[in-house]
């Protein structure tokens, strides 16, 4: 049995997540205290709860302690099973982090399966749903796993009610990749959602984003929502290149600007491409686990997270490979070997 202790590095629910994962392709069963120590409201919320009882019942999984608030989780896979799945978070809890704790796990499974989560697919804690289809999702081909996202209803803070159909088929050995150069850029665009917000918002977003991007109205893209999938307002950046897709997120809030939220948005897009790194902080973060499941490979990224560190610490205790981050010039090397 793996001990774990929720606490350490960032000390979110990432450290359960990657463990679920890991647990159910490896057949090693855990034991995690001090779940999400390191946050204002510890313990399992919602959405950590879904991750747990999705990875249960594609697992076959005896466990202990999946309850909302519980501190401490024991969790013994048996399996791994594809097949017809449907789960509720019952909350505006993010669809997208259930998601990534599944999929790696079902690439491993003996059929293909359909994956049903309603719940959040936008808030600022977690992964859009695009960010799925577009940046991680490509990665994914890139290693040769056939899986696709359709996001069929939009679920916003804090109403959620969003809806994301995943189809994922067997792939059972990742292939190496190397994403040191992101290519050439072949497209830039910016898209501004709204769901029971005035037009205008989006509008105001998008001719900050022009602006600071020098970018034509063809590449800024209002797109509205119905009313009863709000109230809500997402700003979603593009950049596709030859090699890697990109997606940088800012969230319309209350009493904050329309253009507050698209600068923060806009800062975010520029560091990245200032680095000359092929993948941003969190698309970095988030395919360390299928480099390991392939058995290595390299990228460069613009930042090197807390939350980078402790996934890679925690993929450690569950695979034999090591991990390094190199500093090159404004960017990071990262490695990934089999021990």
């Amino acid at each position: 049995m793996i001990e774990l202790d929720g606490s350490l590095g960032e000390g979110g629910g990432q450290i359960l997540r990657t463990s679920l994962s890991l647990s159910m392709i490896t057949g090693q069963p855990f034991r995690i205290i001090n779940i999400r120590a390191g946050r204002a409201k510890p313990g399992l919320l919602r959405q950590h709860l879904v991750a747990v009882q999705s990875a249960t019942a594609v697992s076959g999984a005896q466990v202990t302690g999946a309850e909302l608030g519980s501190t401490t989780l024991e969790f013994i896979p048996s399996g791994i099973y594809g097949g017809t799945y449907q789960f509720a978070i019952g909350s505006a809890g993010s669809c997208t982090l259930v998601l990534q704790t599944l999929i790696p796990a079902l690439l491993y499974a003996d059929k293909p399966s359909t994956i049903k989560i309603t719940g959040g697919t936008h808030n600022d804690m977690a992964p859009p749903a695009q960010f799925l289809q577009k940046a991680y999702g490509r990665v994914l081909q890139q290693m040769g796993a056939d899986v696709s996202f359709e996001l069929k209803r939009y679920g916003f803070v804090p109403a959620g009610g969003g809806e994301i159909i995943a189809q994922v088929q067997p792939c059972k050995q990742l292939k190496k990749i190397d994403l040191l150069e992101r290519g050439e850029r072949l497209k830039g665009y910016a898209e501004s959602f709204v769901a029971g917000v005035p037009v205008d918002v989006a509008k105001r977003e998008l001719e900050c984003v022009g602006a600071g991007m020098g970018w034509t109205t063809d590449q800024l893209l209002v797109r509205g929502l119905s009313n009863d999938q709000g109230p809500g307002n997402v700003l979603l950046i593009t950049l596709e290149h030859e090699q890697v897709t990109e997606v940088f997120c800012g969230f319309g809030e209350k009493a904050v600007k329309a253009e507050n939220v698209a600068k923060r948005t806009v800062q975010e897009l520029r560091e990245y491409v200032a680095s000359g790194a092929a993948l941003g902080e969190h698309l970095a973060d988030q395919v360390m686990l299928p480099f390991a499941l392939a058995g290595g490979g390299s990228f460069t990224c613009s930042v090197v997270s807390q939350h980078a560190k402790t996934n890679a610490d925690v993929i450690a205790r569950f695979l034999p490979v090591s991990t390094e981050f190199r500093p090159q010039d404004k960017r990071f090397i990262y490695t990934m070997k089999h021990n």
